[in-house]
């Protein structure tokens, strides 16, 4: 199909290209061998070159080995952004296996569903986390191998003496009796020398077609599902990203690590991305907008992925203007659509021109973005990567391509896009359809090819069947001086079918009310879209990357609207 929005791509970007047949610890690999000595990682201090790197994650694969680990098992990984993460990462796939990033935020229940789900049989997580783990093994039988770290393992030895005493102080510290199956990582790594030749050829030979991970969607709209990625699809998505920024310079470039790298945006857009290019990642296990900030003017941070809530916080932030942010080089933002003003007040503070994209777990993520160099609309989500086709078809049978600038529901294609979700046949056809990817995300289209998120499918809202896309009415109120964020959703309604209603968080000192902001709704939107009930609220519930759940405003909705009645 012909691709014309490729006329709008940066000077030097292919529309097309062959790559090579890797699997992802090649990635790796290929930067050890190209970067021996280059930074690979910074924690607190704490530097590996990439020589370093490749040989922890070597050892960790003997480990691995030696405990039983087999070829195709699924090792679970729930870290925070440190060295442990990435050394497991490619570790584990090193030895063969298939990783299963898991939110360090999960709870029991959350946690067993997604080991008994992956079938994972070895779980590598923080030990303040292994309270939670034990509780499911003793409930479940699951994990039948835990593998604890801490924070302290690979800080400097000044900041690893102090640790304990901050933790106790802070009340978050955990003694874990290391007997089998519970096992060290610094005790399992320590015993395994610099592998010989020898050693590193008795790991296991995967193929580029070889599951690589599986991806749990984050679930903000329904149950999560594991969306089975190959080492090809890995490795394409970090490529695609190597060959949109035209003017990267490899073995230099230095990425913030403070996106979660157990979220597919992080791993690609950061992790895997760096490591592809033999670049250096400073990591950073929680967000902290003056630390973040911090570490960008320290470290002469030149990449940087974000998500809109970390642009946010760090515009609010009280020392925003003490920081020099004019390292940033290329500033990526996903996850989200990212609000107009948000977007102008960080670039005003940094200098940079913020390059909105978007993807989904189920396309590895990325699928568009907009130029990093060159001019593109606001609000624009971009335009599809290399050798990635996208069309918008009608929502109602999802064959009749629409017209341009006519919304409708996105579809793509390309070689990052998963293979399937994990024993889950039903929903995989329900997606995957003649080699199409349906993304469930009601989009449009200008001319000049930029495309321009608008909903969510399932959060479009039907009252007296009538179309309602969340967004527009979220837009709406979010122009009101007294509203600092708004999320609407349907409510089901027996007269009318669903009724629009409005979650708001009001900018503090402030007055408003109900009647106020319906009365200012109505002077812009047609009277169906005019929320019936808006429930003001301090604060929103969000995913650990700032996605709003509108899963959970949906299912706590307390105020009933079922005399609610939007007017025609």
């Amino acid at each position: 199909m012909p691709r014309s929005w490729i006329n709008r791509y940066d000077p030097g970007v292919p529309a097309a290209s062959d790559y090579p047949q890797w699997t992802v610890p090649d990635l790796l690999r290929r930067s050890a061998s190209r970067f021996p000595d280059s930074p690979a990682l910074h924690f607190y201090g704490t530097t590996l070159s990439y020589r370093e790197l490749n040989a922890l994650t070597t050892r960790f694969a003997l480990a691995l080995r030696k405990l039983g680990v087999q070829t195709g098992e699924r090792v679970a990984l729930m870290l925070p952004n440190i060295p442990q993460a990435v050394i497991a990462y490619y570790g584990a796939m090193k030895a063969g296996a298939v990783v299963v990033p898991m939110n360090p935020l999960y709870v029991e229940r959350e946690i067993q569903t997604q080991l008994a789900d992956s079938g994972s049989e070895t779980i590598v997580a923080l030990d303040l986390l292994y309270p939670r783990i034990r509780v499911v093994r003793e409930r479940a039988g699951l994990p039948k191998r835990i593998i604890v770290t801490s924070l302290r393992d690979f800080l400097p030895t000044a900041k690893k003496l102090l640790y304990p005493l901050q933790a106790r102080w802070a009340k978050r510290w955990i003694v874990v009796e290391k007997i089998a199956p519970v096992y060290g990582f610094l005790e399992l790594l320590d015993p395994v020398p610099v592998a010989t030749e020898a050693e590193t050829s008795s790991l296991p030979s995967v193929e580029p077609t070889s599951l690589a991970q599986i991806q749990y969607t984050g679930g903000t709209t329904g149950i999560p599902k594991g969306v089975m990625l190959t080492h090809r699809n890995v490795v394409v998505s970090a490529l695609q990203g190597r060959r949109w920024c035209s003017n990267f310079r490899e073995g230099q470039e230095v990425f913030l690590g403070a996106v979660p790298l157990f979220h597919c945006y992080g791993l690609s857009t950061c992790q895997n991305l760096a490591v592809a290019t033999g670049s250096r990642i400073v990591l950073l296990p929680r967000f902290q907008a003056d630390e973040v900030m911090t570490a960008i003017q320290k470290h002469g941070i030149s990449i940087m992925s974000g998500v809109p809530m970390m642009f946010s916080m760090m515009t609010e932030c009280a020392k925003a203007r003490r920081h020099d942010l004019r390292s940033i080089r290329v500033c990526l933002c996903g996850a989200s659509p990212l609000s107009a003003d948000v977007q102008d007040a960080f670039e005003r503070l940094s200098g940079v021109t913020i390059s909105e994209g978007y993807g989904l777990t189920e396309a590895g993520p990325t699928t568009h973005c907009n130029p990093i160099q060159g001019p593109h609309p606001h609000g624009s989500m971009g335009v599809p990567f290399p050798d990635t086709d996208a069309r918008i078809v009608d929502v109602e049978t999802g064959h009749r391509d629409v017209s341009i600038g006519e919304a409708g529901e996105l579809v793509v294609r390309g070689p990052q896009v998963m293979q399937g979700y994990w024993n889950n046949e039903a929903e995989t056809r329900a997606v995957l359809r003649d080699g199409w990817l349906y993304t469930g995300d009601i989009v449009r289209r200008d001319e000049d090819g930029f495309f321009f998120f608008m909903d969510r499918k399932k959060d479009v809202i039907k009252p007296w069947g009538e179309t309602v896309y969340p967004r527009e009415v979220e837009e709406i109120l979010s122009q009101h001086p007294a509203v600092q964020e708004a999320v609407v959703v349907g409510t089901p309604d027996h007269h009318y079918g669903e009724a629009v209603k409005a979650y708001v968080v009001p900018i503090s000192g402030t007055s408003v009310t109900e009647q106020d902001l319906i009365d200012h709704c109505r002077t812009s939107l047609a009277r169906f879209k005019v929320p019936t009930v808006i429930e003001f609220r301090s604060e929103l519930p969000r995913t650990i990357i700032g996605k709003v759940l509108r899963r959970a405003l949906r299912d706590g909705a307390e105020r009933p609207v079922t005399d609610a009645q939007p007017t025609r």
